[in-house]
């Protein structure tokens, strides 16, 4: 373009005066349906010189009015016969910039997500995407750039090609498979997919278990800490490990078969670290297995009926990786376990967890043993306080618990506990 068609274009259009103008006239391009030619529209509450440049463009009388109708070619041909450009939107972009049509970024931008899901094989990675939380999550982590998301999936299906592990760390899942020790760390956007992808495989093997005899409730799915468990739980059902020997679980004589070093009538820790790397030949099919909430109880029935006692098994408090792993590994040697907590809030929210996801039955923890609890209490009883929860095993607790307002701790109720932990 030449100066003086320079100067031209900026005298019918150019100019800090004419800006609004400009921007109106390009949103009806950037506005267009895909593929259609913008031909004619109409402008309203055009000030006078707005009005002035427009009918000038479009060869009418100088009378004012407040709208125009703006037929398009007529426009385009009085740039093309002047030489100043090619049409009214070459103008404009010549002025501001290139004009981008909406509807084709939107379909651009649909084609190369639908490019993104399309390369992805895994399908539990699949069925993620395809759901439009996991998509979404997809995009924010890829900060809506569909080169980015089809990298990162790419790392998300090397990585899940190796799960579930075996009781390997994970950095060195990270540095084996990609080639950075951290990549897998805590708020990676690696780690945060692939944690998606495996609460979703968790989740689905946990409704197809025939051993959970509990009907998911929508207040049950908010059962965990936070309401979602906690990345190291996940990564520990995949095989990896976390901080592998932090709050190890704590049980009492499972029987394991050809057991040679334990102590019988101890208790034991065992670290997340030993329940993946070498799992226990649990000797526990068809047989019960206790599961009590507090450490404390552990000791009583330790110390009154030693290497006689029941085998026994504690989640203190909300199950941790080792718990988990542990109570899964019984479950799936076919154990009867059968739980029992503190009759408060978050006893039962335990409860709740213990049997929904590890086929669990009440251990002396139903309404009518909450009332014969509360019949020996002392009146310095603590008061029951929180947000109710809905106990999954019995329909009648939490009106019970509500009813009477006090909690019971465990610990209180040990006599009648120790009485099934008795030897035969």
């Amino acid at each position: 373009m030449s100066s003086s068609t320079d100067l031209r274009l900026q005298r019918l259009l150019g100019g800090d005066h004419f800006a609004l103008l400009r921007k109106r006239l390009r949103r009806r391009f950037e506005r267009a349906p895909l593929g259609a030619e913008v031909e004619s529209f109409r402008l309203g509450n055009l000030t006078t010189e707005e009005h002035a440049a427009l009918t000038s463009l479009l060869g009418r009388p100088l009378r004012y009015a407040n709208s125009l109708q703006v037929d398009v070619r007529l426009v385009d041909a009085a740039f093309r016969n002047a030489g100043i450009a090619s049409s009214l939107r070459d103008a404009l972009e010549r002025l501001d910039g290139p004009i981008t049509n909406l509807a084709r970024r939107r379909f651009t931008l649909q084609t190369q997500w639908s490019d993104v899901l399309g390369a992805c094989a895994n399908r539990e990675l699949i069925g993620l995407l395809q759901a439009p939380a996991g998509i979404g999550l997809l995009k924010r982590l890829s900060r809506q750039s569909p080169i980015a998301a089809a990298q990162l999936c790419h790392r998300v299906e090397v990585v899940l090609q190796r799960l579930p592990a075996s009781g390997i760390t994970r950095s060195q899942l990270a540095a084996e498979v990609l080639g950075d020790a951290h990549a897998l760390d805590s708020g990676q956007p690696t780690a945060t997919l692939v944690l998606a992808v495996w609460r979703q495989v968790t989740a689905r093997t946990y409704a197809n278990n025939d051993c959970v005899d509990v009907e998911l409730t929508e207040d049950s799915e908010m059962e965990l800490d936070g309401g979602a468990e906690r990345d190291r739980d996940v990564w520990a059902k995949a095989g990896v490990l976390v901080n592998e020997l932090a709050r190890p679980a704590l049980f009492l004589n499972l029987p394991v078969r050809d057991d040679r070093d334990r102590l019988p009538g101890e208790p034991i820790y065992a670290s997340l670290r030993s329940l993946l790397r070498s799992p226990p030949p649990w000797d526990v099919a068809n047989r019960k297995v206790y599961v009590c909430e507090n450490p404390n109880l552990v000791a009583i029935a330790a110390d009154r009926w030693g290497s006689d006692c029941a085998p026994l098994v504690c989640t203190d408090g909300m199950p941790a990786a080792a718990q988990r792993c542990l109570l899964s590994q019984l479950a799936k040697a076919r154990a009867q376990l059968c739980y029992h907590g503190d009759f408060d809030w978050p006893g039962i929210r335990i409860g709740n967890h213990v049997m929904r996801e590890h086929g669990a039955q009440s251990w002396r923890f139903c309404a009518a043993d909450y009332e014969a609890a509360v019949d020996g209490a002392t009146g310095l009883g603590q008061t029951l306080t929180g947000k109710a929860v809905h106990a999954l095993w019995d329909e009648g607790l939490m009106a019970t618990m509500q009813r009477h307002r006090l909690c019971v701790a465990e610990e209180a109720l040990a006599a009648s506990l120790l009485e099934d932990l008795k030897p035969p």
